[in-house]
């Protein structure tokens, strides 16, 4: 996800996602590479995401956990969060720090 060209509240979003957790990797959800897109208009935020896999077992707790933190960000007011599988997630969409969080070399 390119964070350069978001708006401020955009930005609150982000960062509000970043303190939600994968409980199984321990890594935010951010630099996990799972976040494809923030748009937020008019306070309306559509967000788009993925899993690490399509059968995630921590995907409903996990999307219920994005939805507070987007409802939480500063100038939201509604959110419509959707799921996606392409492009797949894989590592390489994951940030440098999540890399060496979870010890993977390319």
């Amino acid at each position: 996800m390119d964070t350069e060209s978001l708006s401020p509240v955009e930005s609150n979003v982000v960062a509000e996602l970043e303190k939600v957790i994968d409980p199984e990797l321990g890594v935010d959800i951010v630099n996990l590479g799972l976040i494809y897109g923030v748009k937020v208009t008019d306070g309306h935020c559509d967000l788009t995401m993925t899993l690490t896999t399509m059968g995630c077992p921590i995907g409903n707790v996990l999307a219920n956990q994005i939805s507070q933190a987007v409802m939480a960000a500063d100038g939201v007011e509604t959110c419509d969060l959707e799921m996606v599988w392409e492009p797949a997630w894989n590592i390489s969409k994951m940030s440098r720090y999540a890399k060496i969080a979870l010890g993977v070399h390319e």
